[in-house]
């Protein structure tokens, strides 16, 4: 009877309601989407949610926030306050470091934005060759006496990595406190992830996964958070940290052990007070995942002597801190090259702050330089990363691919004869929003050199791609390129 009294049968009904629902998306979702995103981002977003306004709303839901839990963030600010309070006195040292001052004004808008100082006389050595990186932390652990940190994004218990691990269940087994973190997705989403936890759980290693997602244990979040930290710290005394994460460099992968499809990285071994800023990283980290506090193990920059004469500051950053402290720092950095700047990432996917920093150095004289893969090993990414190659050619910078099948994941920068920055950090949008990131920016002694000559190795054994044959290329992979572009803005 009411059917017939308005003159709607029930499908009638049902389209009036989806279409109210469908026009009430959109409008709530103008409100709301733009708020505290980039543009960019917010019209990716909206774009997805105008075209799709229900899978749309629940992606958005799913993947729109980026922050982490109020938890986590309270708990990086209380840290950030302590690291601050502990290094009162450092602020009066005169560092022996007598570069250009933009060096030092880089120096202070990292140490406001993480907290940590400059530091003096560190050593750094830098590993580029896979097997051999994993072989020196083996050596460290096992002349561990007090403890051992480890915080990697994706472990493997394989062929190489067996006697890392070994090392580390024996220090664990005579006494020394061995603390382990590895972020849950990354790790789990690797073959043996059952054989790896199986020899964690045979020892007395102290372990967790980072950022886990268990919704029945309570532990929810955007799902494709990540903490993408790669680092090591042994009684204080060394670490390690870089682009390197503990696995086979094939990681796991039958395809690309056929085709020979490796990893090539580079970390660096650190000894000196810098050790000290990766180990509070390490027991930030560490407390967010257990609630158990480490200050009382963290002997903040009590060296009697210089390892080397390099300077070094480590540069957190993440949906922890209220700031995007690697990207404000990398464009700063980029901004004040006035020689040459030569930048080695994998996934190299800039928001326009990034994009315009690089491609207005290189317009006004400084010769820039990109070191990528030739062929990436993440389809979308490769293809956004593709996407900006013929603007970046556009305005001058070279563009060097390294050759496939070997996927150059090296995470590394240097400006002018100045700076060298190397760490877990990517130039992408995800690296600068979603991630848990760590680097270290170093200077003086003779760390830009020791950079130049991999950067040189890098150039030797790649093929520059010029704007001429880019430009030339099939209508249909620009298309895919441009289309991939608009997913990696959906953050």
């Amino acid at each position: 009877m009411y059917w017939s009294l308005t003159g709607l049968d029930p499908s009638g009904w049902i389209t009036v309601v989806l279409t109210v629902v469908d026009y009430a998306i959109r409008i709530i979702a103008l409100g709301v989407v733009p708020g505290n995103r980039r543009p960019t981002t917010a019209m990716a977003w909206l774009l997805c949610i105008f075209f799709l306004p229900i899978p749309g709303i629940i992606l958005f839901s799913l993947f729109g926030n980026h922050r982490l839990s109020e938890q986590r963030v309270r708990r990086q600010a209380e840290i950030n306050r302590a690291v601050r309070e502990n290094t009162k006195e450092l602020e009066t040292e005169v560092s022996t470091y007598a570069g250009p001052e933009w060096v030092l004004n880089a120096a202070e808008l990292n140490r406001r934005l993480g907290s940590f100082p400059t530091l003096d006389g560190n050593k750094v050595e830098l590993q580029r060759d896979y097997h051999a990186s994993i072989e020196e932390m083996t050596r460290a652990v096992e002349k561990a006496v007090r403890y051992v940190h480890v915080e990697f994004y994706i472990m493997g218990y394989d062929a190489v990595t067996r006697d890392f691990f070994h090392a580390l269940k024996e220090a664990a087994g005579r006494g020394v406190t061995v603390r382990l973190l590895f972020d849950h997705i990354g790790t789990l989403r690797v073959k043996g992830y059952r054989k790896l936890l199986k020899e964690l759980r045979s020892s007395d290693i102290q372990w967790r996964r980072m950022l886990p997602i268990e919704p029945f244990r309570g532990h929810w979040r955007r799902p494709d958070l990540r903490n993408h930290r790669k680092l090591l710290v042994v009684d204080g005394a060394v670490g390690f940290t870089g682009s390197q994460n503990l696995v086979e460099p094939a990681y796991h992968k039958a395809k690309n052990r056929r085709s020979g499809r490796n990893w090539v990285e580079l970390m660096a071994r650190v000894e000196g007070p810098v050790v000290d800023e990766l180990n509070v990283v390490f027991a930030t980290d560490w407390n967010a995942e257990t609630d158990e506090n480490l200050e009382r193990e963290l002997s903040l920059y009590e060296w009697t002597f210089d390892p080397g004469d390099v300077t070094c500051q480590v540069v957190p950053s993440g949906p922890g801190f209220s700031t995007e402290n690697n990207l404000r720092l990398f464009a700063s950095l980029i901004y004040s090259a006035s020689d040459r700047i030569s930048i080695t990432s994998p996934y190299f996917v800039p928001d326009d702050t990034l994009l315009y920093a690089v491609t207005t150095a290189a317009q006004r004289g400084v010769a820039v330089e990109l070191f990528v893969s030739e062929q990436g090993d993440q389809f979308l990414v490769d293809h956004a990363q593709r996407s900006y190659y013929e603007a970046l050619l556009e305005a001058g910078v070279r563009i060097y691919q390294y050759p496939k099948p070997l996927v150059l994941h090296a995470k590394h920068f240097t400006i002018d004869n100045e700076v060298a920055v190397l760490g877990s950090s990517n130039m992408d949008m995800r690296s600068f929003s979603l991630n848990l990131e760590v680097s270290v920016m170093m200077f003086d002694g003779t760390i830009v050199e020791q950079m130049r000559r991999i950067e040189d190795t890098y150039r030797a054994l790649s093929k520059e791609l010029l704007l001429e044959n880019w430009v030339g290329r099939p209508v249909w992979q620009r298309y895919i390129d441009n289309v991939a572009r608009l997913t990696a803005t959906l953050q």
